[in-house]
């Protein structure tokens, strides 16, 4: 079974994951994404669907026109994990 995170690891998000904040009202980390036009926007949600399929961890988003929001969680552990922290790290790779 997937743990949520424990403190130390929760007091190192800020660190780790400086453009992610934490949802209010969830135990989850969130992140809005900004692109030249919706082609360019798309194109970053395809690369983001084959990197959660390789961490066989999906998000939730929301996507208009240029605007991408990722939100993770990690629904079998009620609340953030690893694999949310793993994949957030890996999405921040595909626009460094």
């Amino acid at each position: 079974m997937v743990e949520t995170l424990d403190a130390t690891a929760r007091a190192s998000l800020a660190t780790d994951l400086p453009h992610w904040t934490l949802l209010e009202g969830r135990d989850a980390i969130t992140r809005s994404f900004r692109f030249a036009d919706f082609n360019e926007a798309w194109g970053f949600m395809a690369r983001v669907a084959l990197l959660a399929e390789k961490h066989d961890h999906h998000p939730e988003w929301f996507n208009v026109w240029n605007r991408v929001e990722i939100t993770l969680s990690t629904h079998d552990a009620g609340g953030l994990s690893a694999r949310d922290v793993g994949l957030a790290k890996g999405i921040d790779g595909l626009v460094a």
